[in-house]
């Protein structure tokens, strides 16, 4: 059995497609003529199109909500497709380190399950991942902590031997929610935001190694 699981979210810790993300929202707000307040980006990173919408002010009715998620989605996804997308510093030699010690690796994102794919596709990183829990898996997204507890139980180990990889604060608090170990990637907060809200928090994935990660596991906690 695996000493402790890896669970990572996706944008902003994997890969970087930020700006593919914030330019489909403002596509979207210019073909259907919606207001799109500044800062609107910042705020609702890492959190579920159903929570971000309403907050918008565009829709609260559920269809309406969930017809202008998917054309997002949709805008994303061809700009990606167009464009490429760029797998974040270290993030790749990490997996493949993790991979070797035999540490299964799980997605737990926000974003759309499609979504994913279609950077797997881009990318060549499926096969890191033993699981992938996305948006349309969880009720409750992020601060909520069910995308993480559900990659635990996918992956087959208790949420106390999992470590969460987060760039977005909601996904901090969603981590510590479910009872898991959280390192913090500085590639949408600052460090010295993200330093007292984590365990480890780091500019890159290029600083973590294997080692590290167990002593952040609650199983190795007492030196065991």
């Amino acid at each position: 059995m695996a000493k402790f699981g890896a669970i990572f979210d996706w944008d902003g810790v994997i890969v970087d497609s930020s700006a593919q993300h914030e330019r489909s929202w403002e596509l979207l707000a210019s073909e259907r003529n919606l207001p799109l307040p500044a800062g609107h980006f910042k705020r609702g990173f890492g959190k579920k199109n159903e929570a971000i919408i309403p907050d918008l002010g565009w829709a609260t009715e559920a269809d309406a909500v969930r017809r202008l998620g998917l054309r997002k989605e949709e805008l994303y996804r061809g700009l990606v497709l167009r464009e490429g997308v760029t797998v974040l510093p270290g993030a790749r030699r990490l997996l493949e380190a993790l991979r070797g010690a035999g540490v299964p690796c799980a997605v737990g994102s926000s974003t759309r399950r499609e979504n994913i794919e279609t950077i797997f596709d881009a990318t060549g990183l499926r096969p890191f991942f033993s699981a992938v829990v996305s948006a349309e898996d969880v009720v409750h997204g992020k601060p909520a902590p069910d995308v993480f507890v559900a990659a635990a139980e996918r992956i087959g180990l208790p949420p106390g031997r999992c470590v969460v990889f987060e760039d977005a604060l909601v996904g901090i608090e969603a981590a510590h929610a479910g009872g898991m170990q959280c390192v913090a990637v500085a590639t949408t907060n600052a460090l010295v935001v993200l330093k007292p809200l984590a365990e480890l928090a780091v500019a890159s994935l290029e600083e973590i190694t294997v080692n590290a990660l167990v002593a952040l596991t609650a199983e190795f906690r007492g030196g065991s």
